[in-house]
């Protein structure tokens, strides 16, 4: 797990990290997950292929893929959003892209935030779907700008 140090945070904090951990451990086919707030800064993430003989990350930046799962996710949050005001379509609850060797999901979360999972071809994009919104409907309340503000904080600090 990337995300900060349980030490000396708020229990809400380290709530949101449990729930982070508990997606990615009992979801088959997630490859990584991220909490990005609604100015694109990374607040939580997962370490993907943590434990995997073959880890698949040769991405490069301060938090390897999960430094780039958090720019994806916000790119396609900002671009759906700006469609969906384009298309009088009200606001955006969930974006998937399909690809030949995986899956990219982004889900609003109630306060402007956004989480993304990125997954396997081979998931059940319905489970994926589903934990996401349970992963929102707890967070959403917990993910207050204090909150958001303690996990920015500890994520700079994480080396």
């Amino acid at each position: 797990m990337t995300a900060p140090s349980t030490y000396g945070l708020s229990t809400q904090a380290r709530n949101l990290q449990w729930l982070l951990t508990d997606l990615v451990e009992e979801v088959p086919g997630v490859n990584s997950v991220a909490v990005v707030s609604s100015d694109g800064l990374l607040l939580l993430s997962s370490d993907p292929g943590a434990g995997e003989p073959q880890a698949r990350s040769t991405t490069k930046g301060p938090r390897g893929a999960s430094a780039d799962l958090a720019t994806i996710v916000s790119g396609l949050g900002s671009l759906t959003t700006g469609a969906a005001a384009l298309m009088d379509g009200g606001s955006v609850k969930q974006t998937m892209v399909a690809m030949e060797h995986g899956s990219v999901f982004v889900m609003a979360i109630s306060d402007g935030s956004l989480l993304g999972v990125h997954a396997t071809p081979d998931c059940d994009m319905s489970v994926v779907a589903y934990h996401m919104a349970l992963f929102v409907g707890r967070a959403g309340h917990v993910l207050t700008p204090e909150v958001r503000s303690e996990l920015r904080q500890s994520m700079e600090k994480t080396p």
